[in-house]
């Protein structure tokens, strides 16, 4: 099975039984470089700590639930395009990601090819991707009680072409600055229903968490 996998990937470009962006797509690049990376490729890339796994598409869990049915400020998970640390998926068979509680690295990649970062989710039009996935991150740590100052490594980065990276496409979304504006104005919809998660557990996330762009 296998070896009949691999014919048919290798024969995506030449004489092709499925359209060829199955393979060559923006997914599909990141997952070899993630596994290119925890295999032991380049670190100045990007880090892996020792005894770090990853996982494309897990699902992370948002900071903004659903309160009740029909909430008009919810959003359901994050699904990120890779993650690099120690955790482990939930037992529910739906991909959802769970810290392990002595985890010391959480990195979090979104991978582009020539589309921007998303825009915000349906009940808050604001709330881009980059500042979604930050507040994710510090739900999963509050999920589990482990402190940001316990990681070694908490990190977002974008991948993508040097050229769409260099022309500006993503503008000032990857600066704390605006990922902090984003999630204070998401928080505080809730009228001080998320201000103790914001104060204990995002703020000091973003006090730890290196964002930034590799190609």
């Amino acid at each position: 099975m296998w070896a009949r996998l691999m014919r048919l990937l290798q024969a995506a470009a030449d004489d092709p039984r499925f359209p060829p962006t199955v393979l060559y797509n923006e997914n599909w690049m990141l997952r070899l470089v993630l596994d290119w990376l925890v295999g032991g490729g380049a670190s100045s890339l990007m880090h892996v700590a020792p005894g770090a796994n990853w996982y494309s598409e897990a699902l992370l869990r948002s900071a903004f639930p659903p309160r009740f049915r029909g909430d008009p400020l919810a959003e359901s998970y994050t699904r990120a395009d890779g993650v690099i640390g120690h955790f482990r998926l939930a037992g529910n068979g739906t991909g959802e990601l769970e810290l392990l509680r002595q985890a010391r690295q959480l990195t979090v990649v979104e991978g582009k090819m020539f589309s921007k970062l998303s825009a915000g989710v349906s009940n808050a039009r604001y709330f881009d991707q980059a500042a979604r996935s930050v507040a994710c991150m510090a739900e999963t740590l509050c999920t589990v009680r482990r402190k940001p100052d316990e990681m070694d490594d908490l990190r977002f980065y974008l991948a993508a072409p040097r050229h769409q990276i260099e022309s500006g496409v993503f503008g000032d979304l990857l600066t704390l600055e605006s990922i902090e504006a984003k999630v204070r104005r998401r928080a505080a919809e809730y009228e001080g229903a998320r201000d103790g998660w914001l104060e204990h557990w995002f703020l000091p996330v973003l006090c730890r968490v290196e964002v930034g762009m590799v190609s």
